[in-house]
């Protein structure tokens, strides 16, 4: 685990630009004005052409930033020269709040900091205020954060806490606006995967308002308010139901993960075995400490010990930060997408203690997810519904690229590694018609003429120009986290990569045999469909006890049953000229010039079949002409005493 958190030269400088002031590590255009270097002063009193330069610049922080971004007033760039005057700082702020409107976007106010200046008893300021884009119902922001933990964490009661903005009870009240099946609200246990919204506007207010009736979420009113839409991904807690957690961690592609950790019960059962699902996916985690109005503040700390310890092992290689002021929220939230350090709230879903950072540090998340908007679209589907009236709807998550309505995409692979084309008709976001999808966002297609049976989890709907195949075999490059003994060639487990969960068998191997702590380059084949795999893809293999972890390197097309039969049908057809040819001296396949005029070949005579009824003689000898079943039958032994 430690060898994967290793980062190359480029992920390092890319990992120091994060950290860095201002626009330090984002690309300019050197072309043109935005390349110009401004200082601390540069929004005190700007001329029309400076206003220009800045208005570029934020145009590009916000292109950059998937829409919003966190500007620091009064901080130069590209040095150490900070502060303004509280004059100087009112008309810095002025000046942003009028470039923001130029681009259509609004200020959130995070902090105010102040600073005196040594040998001096001036006072100078600054402030970083949050701008975001306003958009438009059909075109919020979406990000994604699947909630891990232990089973009697308290995950499902905080996101109920969080989406429907009322309190616990202590007796788990809060978590029934969640569950789905009759079962979890009987045992209080989550089996299945549970999704749930929380949306903020351009000013960064919630706009949930659940239904004061039956209390349950508007989510198409939701998103025609909000700009940015958080999905939570409430997975399942509880060791039996594990494959449904690595199913919701990488079929459901979450851009960060909130680990849950009960303040009286510690870091046990299943809370290493999802931190490191997380870390094996390169998902960024933060962690939220809960029920910590119910623990001794002892154990609370000890807790808080053995997290720390754990977080810092060379297994995750993290820098635990405690969260207690909105200027930890906001120095976690700047940072977090470096995948370095680990913020850790300590909240009670009773009291309400600490629930507005936790609530702050979600409205500052950034999008992690790229669109990759010129590529061939790519869509994968994690779930498939049947609607009376509709019929067969499926979900899931576009990786890149832009669908839109009216589309033909391919459908597959289906029993025979086929693709099977499929026109666009309609696209639903978060329950709201829409006209496009874009790379990073969740949907669900309508698809007609189409049975629930013909469509599964693990399918993907791709753009023609992909030239899509299936494949059967595959490679991977795996490292294994855990065995009981030695892994060797044709042993099978369960293969997770992106939405398949399909059985897989170890064809060969680069190693004889596999151990603990052992990698290997591995050739795998499903026993039951083929699959589309995409190269570079992250995969879990396990089985039981056992966990590897890994990449595809290298899929093989799988080449259908018709093609195949096609391929052999004309082999031989070319098998038979060849043979035609030997024979007679003349190939049909060569044009004839008249030089080699075409010989007849031989015919020759039919094999004469032997009959079993007639006997042939040999030459000289009289035929018989009488059929064996003519013949008398040999007469009975006689037994003699």
């Amino acid at each position: 685990m430690a060898a994967m958190c290793d980062q190359t030269p480029t992920a390092a400088m890319e990992t120091a630009a994060l950290f860095a002031d201002a626009d330090e590590g984002v690309p300019l255009d050197t072309e043109g004005s935005s390349s110009k270097v401004l200082d601390k002063n540069a929004l005190v009193s700007p001329n029309d052409d400076d206003l220009e330069t800045l208005t570029d610049r934020l145009r590009l922080r916000l292109r950059e930033g998937r829409g919003e971004c966190i500007y620091e007033v009064g901080v130069a760039e590209h040095s150490d020269d900070a502060g303004l005057s509280t004059a100087d700082l009112e008309n810095s702020v002025a000046t942003l709040r009028l470039i923001a409107q130029k681009v259509n976007a609004k200020l959130l106010h995070l902090r105010t900091r102040t600073q005196t200046v040594h040998g001096s008893a001036e006072v100078l300021v600054t402030a970083d205020y949050l701008v975001r884009v306003v958009a438009d119902s059909a075109d919020f922001m979406e990000v994604r954060v699947s909630v891990v933990g232990n089973v009697d964490a308290g995950k499902s009661t905080l996101l109920g806490v969080l989406t429907h903005n009322l309190l616990d009870d202590g007796r788990g009240h809060a978590r029934l606006k969640l569950f789905r099946h009759k079962h979890e609200v009987e045992s209080g246990r989550t089996s299945s995967v549970g999704n749930d919204i929380l949306g903020f506007d351009a000013e960064g207010v919630i706009v949930n308002k659940p239904d004061p009736h039956h209390g349950l979420l508007d989510w198409i009113g939701i998103c025609q308010d909000a700009t940015k839409v958080l999905t939570f991904i409430d997975l399942a807690g509880h060791e039996k139901y594990l494959k449904t957690t690595i199913f919701g961690m990488t079929g459901h592609v979450p851009d960060y993960s909130m680990l849950m950790v009960g303040a009286n019960a510690g870091v046990v059962g299943m809370t290493k075995e999802h931190l490191g699902l997380a870390l094996a996916l390169n998902v960024p985690v933060f962690v939220v400490v809960t029920k910590v109005d119910m623990c001794p503040p002892a154990v609370l700390q000890e807790t808080l010990k053995v997290l720390q310890k754990l977080l810092k092992s060379p297994g995750c290689r993290k820098l635990p930060v405690m969260v207690q002021s909105m200027d930890d929220v906001i120095v976690s939230a700047s940072n977090f997408c470096s995948e370095r350090i680990c913020p850790i709230f300590q909240v009670s879903n009773v009291t309400g203690q600490n629930l507005d950072l936790v609530k702050s540090f979600l409205n500052l998340l950034p999008v992690r997810s790229a669109a990759h908007e010129e590529d061939p679209a790519e869509f994968q589907i994690d779930d498939t519904y049947w609607v009376d009236g509709v019929g067969a709807v499926v979900s899931g998550t576009c990786l890149r690229g832009v669908i839109r309505l009216n589309d033909t995409l391919l459908l597959g692979p289906d029993s025979i590694g086929q693709f099977v084309p499929v026109p666009v008709k309609s696209i639903h976001r978060k329950r709201m018609p829409v006209r496009e999808l874009r790379g990073g966002q969740t949907a669900s297609f309508a698809l007609r003429k189409f049975k629930k049976k013909d469509v599964r989890k693990g399918m993907v709907l791709v753009a023609p120009a992909l030239q899509p195949s299936a494949c059967w075999e595959f490679e991977g490059e795996i490292l294994v986290l855990h065995h009981p003994t030695t892994i060797s060639a044709k042993y099978q487990a369960m293969v997770h990569c992106g939405p398949i969960r399909q059985t897989a068998t170890i064809i060969t191997m680069s190693q004889n045999c596999l151990r603990t702590g052992d990698k290997a380059q591995c050739r795998f084949r499903f026993i039951k469909h083929p699959e589309y795999l995409r190269p570079g893809t992250r995969m879990v293999f396990r089985e039981g006890r056992t966990k590897a972890i890994g990449n595809v390197t290298k899929s093989f097309p799988h080449v259908p049953v018709q093609v195949q039969q096609q391929t052999r049908k004309t082999q031989h057809n070319q098998g038979g000229q060849r043979k035609s040819a030997d024979a007679s001296g003349f190939d049909p396949t060569v044009p004839n010039d008249g030089s080699n005029p075409p010989v007849a070949p031989k015919r020759r005579g039919k094999k004469k079949r032997r009959d079993d009824r007639v006997h042939v003689a040999k030459e000289g000898q009289p035929v018989a002409t009488e059929s064996l079943e003519t013949q008398p039958p040999p007469a009975p032994a006689t037994l003699n005493v």
